[in-house]
């Protein structure tokens, strides 16, 4: 994956807060998508962690799911954060299902070892500058017997914005298999991983714009342009993406790969290299 600046990336999604819950359709339904899948995971978590919450939607529904258990709603743009939930120890005193809000970098936990026993991160990977890195600390965290689930973005992803805009201008995602690889090499045991391609539809060029904007995901490459692009270039990749529509409406490819896996017991890393279980969906 392309390296994210991280400064560019929390300074988008701060600037974001107020307007991510209206425009990230996309994350709300993929969540709405992952609450459902732990119906077929057996766990009873004590303490859970929503890393990369946004303004914490899944964090709630997650206190509401486990009430006996301590919800960490986490993201490293602070505005975002301070939306997640209550703060200090009225959160933990409090007898309300909400979250404890910690505003950090999921590369850099401020959490023990084998401390937590969900790790939810849901559209969020994929903002990480090194999601090895990121992995890694969700795989140090989660104790023994542990679940993570994740979602994020997978190589088809904006595939009509890239081919209008110039591939330096759109980011790139990981492909299914390399997030199942990196999770067996984070330390994670049985990953099982799933794909499906999903299609949003836009009223003009401008609106996908906005929706993006809104929701703090624009261009955060390290190795972006730095100049101000001009009227010229936005004319133009508004006139290629509007050839693009059919019956007055824009559709966008969005590629989403979910996974989940295990902290193992102090299993052999032998049998931590087992095969991969993929489904894929379209």
């Amino acid at each position: 994956m392309p390296e994210i600046d991280p400064r560019v990336a929390r300074r988008r999604f701060a600037r974001a807060a107020k307007t991510y819950g209206q425009a990230a359709r996309l994350e709300a339904e993929i969540g709405a998508r992952m609450l459902g899948r732990l119906d077929y995971m057996r766990i009873a978590p004590r303490r859970v962690l929503d890393a990369g919450c946004g303004p914490g939607r899944e964090a709630r529904a997650l206190a509401r799911r486990y009430p006996r258990a301590l919800v960490l709603a986490l993201d490293f743009a602070l505005p975002m954060a301070e939306r997640a939930g209550r703060h200090g120890l009225l959160a933990l005193l409090s007898l309300s299902r909400a979250a404890l809000a910690v505003c950090a970098d999921f590369q850099r936990l401020p959490l023990a070892d084998a401390s937590i026993d969900l790790v939810w991160s849901n559209m969020a990977l994929h903002w990480a500058a090194d999601p090895m890195r990121a992995l890694a600390e969700f795989a140090r965290v989660l104790a023994p017997g542990g679940l993570l689930m994740l979602s994020t973005l997978g190589p088809e992803t904006l595939v009509e914005l890239r081919e209008s805009a110039g591939a330096e201008h759109v980011h790139r995602f990981a492909d299914m298999h390399d997030v199942g690889d990196a999770l067996v090499g984070a330390g994670l045991a049985e990953p099982v991983m799933d794909m499906e391609k999903l299609t949003l539809t836009y009223a003009a060029p401008a609106a996908l714009f906005a929706d993006l904007r809104a929701s703090g995901q624009t261009c955060a490459l390290a190795a972006r342009a730095r100049g101000l692009r001009g009227r010229r270039f936005f004319r133009a990749l508004e006139s290629a993406l509007a050839g693009r529509m059919r019956s007055g409406r824009l559709a966008i490819t969005w590629e989403v790969v979910y996974g989940h896996a295990w902290k193992g017991a102090s299993r052999p890393r032998a049998e931590l290299r087992r095969p991969i279980e993929v489904v894929r969906r379209r």
